[in-house]
């Protein structure tokens, strides 16, 4: 026996009803500190102006400073740097446990090292990222954020009054307090939906990435990515200022922004590039060099890529507002807001609504 329609509404608002109160807070202060982590760089830089206010030296001298890094004990067990640029102008190092160090990009002098269980913004990132407890944490996120997709869909669902009396629906109510909270949470969940679909989706395939990335390839029949060659580990100490000029070379119109270092496994280094046009801050591009003598042997052109990978390439800027200007970041901030603002009112109706009800004799 099919269920009628009044009982199938009744389940459905009921799961709108727990999932929100329960899976609804996780989602809220992720999406809480993901409105603080739009404005991580200005952040840190605001905390650590003696990192940001330093002079940016040539290429030739990052790669003699990157030498005296990769040389020192502060080195050892670095997995890659981001290149000094105009707003952070130090060399910037992540360490296989997730701590980060600054080191003068002239001399390859430590300047500051981050813990990432001591560092509120690291810590918030881990948060936002990973939940605090890695691959785990991840996969969890996933299952919230699909779940904040589920509520946002059912809720509409649930509030559809029908397309004559949709907007009159929307009106805001000041009193009794059950209709006042039941309005305010339906009137923003229905007039945020389109910007909340962009920023819980695309959060989302940032959990799925891999899974995304390989569907939108497939589906417009692209390739699937390339990948570095595998290479012995260089035997001779690798020249890494001929490494950078060779690379900038190579790619004259691109920014050198990340360095993976060679591993036990392949010495290859891989360097990611922005190209002109490129969303990401960090560029989708990259060159993947031998080391050994500091030659070109591949890379990835992302501004050459099919829909499919471009499509991919596009969800991160979106999410993070490196895309679309202090507009977009601002627009995305109180996107970040919405979800607590709709768990506090969902509560407050629920709780009213609790109260209205008559006791029983």
């Amino acid at each position: 026996m099919t269920p009628s329609p009044r009982r199938f509404r009744s389940a459905l608002k009921t799961l709108h009803l727990w999932l929100g109160l329960s899976l609804g807070l996780l989602l809220a202060l992720v999406t809480l500190s993901g409105s603080v982590l739009l404005f991580e760089q200005p952040l840190f830089a605001a905390g650590h102006p003696e990192l940001a206010s330093r002079p940016l030296p040539d290429l030739a001298t990052q790669g003699r400073s990157l030498q005296a890094i990769l040389s020192s004990p502060e080195g050892k067990g670095l997995r890659g740097l981001s290149l000094p640029d105009a707003e952070l102008p130090v060399w910037e190092a992540q360490e296989r446990g997730g701590n980060r160090s600054y080191f003068d990009a002239s001399t390859g002098e430590l300047l500051l090292r981050r813990s990432k269980s001591g560092d509120g913004l690291l810590i918030l990132l881990d948060w936002h990222t990973h939940l605090l407890t890695g691959e785990v944490g991840e996969t969890v996120l996933g299952v919230v954020a699909c779940t904040g997709l589920f509520m946002l869909f059912s809720g509409v669902w649930l509030y559809w009054p029908g397309s004559r009396r949709a907007l009159k629906h929307l009106k805001p109510h000041a009193n009794p307090p059950v209709l006042r909270w039941a309005s305010f949470h339906r009137f923003v969940g229905v007039a945020a939906l389109p910007l909340l679909i962009v920023m819980i989706g695309t959060g989302t395939t940032m959990a799925y990435r891999g899974a995304v990335r390989s569907g939108l390839t497939a589906a417009f029949g692209e390739p699937a990515p390339s990948k570095p060659p595998r290479l012995s580990p260089a035997r001779t100490p690798i020249d890494w200022p001929a490494v950078l000029q060779a690379a900038q070379a190579a790619a004259p119109e691109a920014q050198l922004t990340r360095l993976t270092l060679p591993s036990k496994d392949n010495g290859s280094v891989v360097l990611r590039i922005r190209r002109p046009g490129e969303w990401n801050l960090a560029g989708r591009s990259s060159l993947w060099m031998d080391p050994g003598t500091a030659a070109v042997i591949g890379g990835v052109d992302a501004t050459k890529l099919g829909p499919g990978g471009r499509l991919a390439d596009a969800l991160f800027p979106i999410h993070s507002a490196a895309v679309g200007g202090m507009a977009w970041r601002v627009v995305a901030c109180f996107t970040g807001l919405l979800p607590t603002f709709l768990l506090v009112t969902g509560f407050l109706f629920w709780r009213a609504r609790k109260r209205r009800r008559p006791t029983s004799p």
